[in-house]
């Protein structure tokens, strides 16, 4: 099994570039392996709950169709290119928005991550530890960059726009690039990755969601062409002085440890009101005896607007809706936001949602999000929460059981007895070979259990 040690030392005025070329990831150390399974195991569930939703076959059929190769699709029937691979992986696990993120960035890495290097037939001689440090070394480029754009781009692009490069830096560290070949492979990722209008697809929710996608499809892209000798430095948001802060600490700080996991299958800005309302005493929130509901939140989180939502995208993107289906149903679960968009009760308590933002948790944002809840109840009592964030920030990160737990809820229904087998090698991959893990992931899911 291959395994990936340094690579040739590297001058030290490449800065990080040179970091990238020549970090020994055969050194990182049980807690990095272990954080990076939780990651794993969590975009593999969401992946399978995600094969639940309308994208899902969109998706697959568009990579086959268009995309024509022979690697395997990501728990779907067919074949496609490494890049066609790449895009179906990532907007199938963007399809259910339950996968984690880092708040700086106000997105998501391992989203394309992941699809980027299961799209590579070089992942078949590696490692499960080889292929748990790519990960690691995935999350930590991707983010950097994702801070390094954010804080050089008056924008807010969405994801794709950047995870682009940690897709680029892991095909060129797995494919053996020299230092200025992988320099161009980040400057196509840079320049081609898609900036596009994250608040657009807010205001207005689509099949589009946070351009993951194309960010994986971009990034694979942009390393096939350096490697063939196209061109594209500079990658501005690696190598300009006003990126130099965000890359100084590189093999200090690493940043697969302040992702968050999700609680919920719900846009982040949604889960601090669902916090909320789910922390007053169930006998104090009976649905039956509530009036009116306010929620007081951050200027981004007031903007998931949608009341009634009529697709799963607005529903993910919808904090009534959230609301709702934490009071009517005691969570937020995909049937929810899949299955259940036409449940009386549910638009009977989104209808009472309003939302209403707070100087205080604007200035808070994006590092923090809050929120907090207000229930009117018909007898004229007034029942009001603490503030709360949500759950699965690195501060209070979700338990190993309870990241356990919500993959069992989002592969069960889909996988069945497969999804104890694959968590199963997911949690001891770093003592078997990657192949353990993409023999259980190429197999096409059941559709006795979706959700239309």
């Amino acid at each position: 099994m291959h395994e990936l040690t340094h690579h040739a030392p590297c001058p030290n005025d490449l800065g990080p570039l040179g970091w990238m070329h020549s970090v020994d990831l055969s050194t990182l150390d049980d807690a990095h392996l272990h954080q990076a399974k939780r990651c794993l195991l969590d975009l593999l569930g969401v992946a399978a709950g995600a094969t639940r939703t309308p994208l899902a076959d969109k998706a697959a059929r568009f990579a086959t169709t268009q995309h024509g190769g022979d690697r395997p699709l990501l728990f779907a029937p067919g074949q496609a290119s490494p890049t066609g691979v790449a895009l179906h992986g990532a907007w199938l696990i963007d399809a259910l928005d339950a996968h984690d993120g880092q708040v700086l960035t106000k997105g998501h890495a391992g989203v394309a991550l992941l699809p980027g290097l299961l799209a590579l037939p070089e992942i078949e001689k590696l490692s499960g530890r080889a292929f748990l440090a790519l990960l690691v070394y995935g999350y930590e480029v991707a983010t950097r960059a994702g801070i390094a754009l954010h804080a050089q781009s008056p924008d807010f692009h969405t994801s794709g726009a950047w995870n682009a490069l940690g897709v680029a830096a892991v095909a060129a560290r797995l494919r053996g690039f020299d230092v200025e070949t992988l320099h161009h492979a980040l400057g196509i990722a840079e320049f081609y990755g898609p900036r596009s209008q994250m608040m657009r697809c807010i205001d207005h929710p689509t099949m589009l969601k946070d351009g993951s996608g194309w960010g994986a499809m971009t990034g694979l892209s942009a390393a096939l062409l350096a490697e063939d000798g196209f061109t594209g430095a500079p990658a501005l948001t690696v190598t300009s002085p006003q990126a130099s802060a965000t890359w100084q600490d590189l093999g200090e700080r690493w940043y697969v440890h302040e992702q968050y996991f999700k609680a919920y299958p719900v846009c982040r800005w949604a889960q601090p009101a669902v916090e909320a309302v789910l922390a007053l005493p169930a006998e104090q929130r009976d649905p039956a005896r509530i009036a009116r509901i306010e929620i007081v939140t951050f200027h981004e989180g007031k903007r998931l607007h949608v009341t009634h939502p009529a697709t799963t995208e607005q529903a993910q993107y919808s904090l009534p809706w959230s609301v709702a289906c934490a009071l009517g149903r005691g969570t937020v679960d995909v049937a929810g936001v899949c299955g259940e968009l036409d449940a009386p009760d549910l638009k009977a308590l989104a209808g009472k949602v309003e939302i209403h933002e707070d100087d205080a948790f604007n200035a808070r944002f994006p590092a923090e999000r809050w929120a907090r809840t207000r229930l009117h109840l018909d007898s004229g009592e007034v029942i009001e929460s603490a503030d709360y964030e949500a759950r699965g920030n690195p501060d209070a990160p979700l338990s190993d059981a309870e990241v356990l737990d919500k993959y069992q809820a989002l592969a069960g229904p889909v996988l069945g007895d497969r999804a104890t087998r694959l968590r199963d090698v997911v949690m001891s991959l770093e003592a078997r070979p990657a192949n353990d893990l993409l023999a259980l992931l190429s197999t096409p899911c059941s559709t006795a259990s979706r959700v239309r």
